[in-house]
């Protein structure tokens, strides 16, 4: 499974070239052309990875970084900042922001892909193989059979999916209607508390006996899958 991109950035011209090679490689991508829409889409559709201009109308890049590393649902996003800029200091700048890598413009697509793909095997490992691990779970892609160490875990194909969406984002917060639109997708109509039901069924089935709870609930926020509850 690809990841999901947003790419934050106001040419046109730059946005239709970079669109068009990384869904030629598979990956889903989304487009903002400004700092205050790209926090809205970082809330909403929770992507995998930000390619974040730095010069951008009503949010500089810069602010639109340090605002995702200060929101705990965002903080664990990779970050890869785009920019003419090429002083070093500036590199700098960049990453004490909190940007996981920096591309300076103008680059070629296949130096941007190589970047994307090195953040995410450094940072989304789960995203770049069949087989999903995260503490004692795995989970098969190919197979769809998941483990808790050496225990098979008898999931329904909706748990399935859960489970396999927090393994691809883990210890991240997701709202019910985060996960009702990445799990059932967008086009089904399902209230928001089904999701409770399809988390206490996949609970019951990941945490037996005196096993820890895997699934973390944040009052008011959602759920995450978090092996640190504490």
């Amino acid at each position: 499974m690809k990841a999901k991109i947003l790419l934050v950035e106001d040419d046109l011209s730059l946005t239709e070239l970079v669109r068009y090679n990384l869904e030629s490689e598979g990956f889903a991508v989304l487009h903002a052309a400004d700092g205050q829409e790209a926090l809205l889409l970082v809330e909403e559709e929770a992507p995998d990875l930000v390619l974040l201009d730095w010069m951008l109308p009503r949010l500089s890049g810069i602010e639109v970084c340090r605002r995702l590393r200060h929101d705990p649902k965002s903080a664990h996003v990779p970050v890869i900042m785009l920019t003419a800029r090429t002083q070093e200091g500036e590199k700098v700048r960049g990453l004490d922001s909190g940007a996981d890598d920096y591309v300076t413009k103008p680059f070629s697509p296949r130096e941007l892909l190589a970047r994307i793909n090195a953040v995410l095997r450094r940072t989304r490992p789960a995203l770049t193989g069949t087989v999903l691990v995260y503490g004692p779970l795995r989970l098969d892609t190919a197979t769809h059979r998941a483990w808790r160490e050496e225990r098979l875990l008898r999931l329904g194909p909706t748990e399935f999916r859960l489970l396999r969406h927090f393994m691809e984002h883990p210890e991240r917060v997701f709202a019910r209607e985060q996960l009702l639109d990445s799990v059932w997708g967008r086009d089904i109509f399902i209230e928001p508390r089904t999701v409770d039901v399809h988390i206490r069924r996949l609970r019951k089935v990941v945490n037996i006996d005196d096993e820890a709870d895997l699934i973390r609930t944040v009052r008011a926020e959602g759920y995450s899958l978090d092996r640190h509850p504490g």
